[in-house]
């Protein structure tokens, strides 16, 4: 778990796109520093279950904290307690370190 947390200690850097995304092995090896998080169509998704909708929205909340402080913004849809969030670079049409770093911190705000 070393990985992630050196993720988790990363900060995003702004992309305007013109670099590559990433792909192949390169993905599956930072999909294993983020657990649960899994890769379709060049984005990574992860549902996160809370109580309620209070605590739902609670975490939204925290979460758009730390993207916001981060300049990387993930989209999320809420359905009561569950909180989906999908995360890509919009710049490059696909995954980016900085997707992963986002989601290493994510999942520190929801203590996994």
């Amino acid at each position: 778990m070393k990985a992630a947390m050196d993720l988790k200690s990363k900060r995003c850097v702004p992309c305007e796109g013109g670099v590559p995304k990433l792909a192949g092995e390169t993905v599956c090896a930072l999909l294993r520093d983020v657990s649960g998080w899994t890769e379709t169509d060049d984005k990574i998704h992860k549902a996160f279950t809370h109580k309620n909708f209070v605590e739902a929205m609670a975490f939204v909340n925290r979460v758009a904290e730390v993207a916001e402080a981060e300049g990387h913004h993930p989209d999320f849809c809420v359905h009561y307690s569950r909180v989906d969030v999908t995360i890509w670079t919009h710049a490059v049409g696909g995954l980016t370190e900085n997707d992963f770093i986002l989601a290493a911190k994510i999942d520190a705000l929801s203590g996994c």
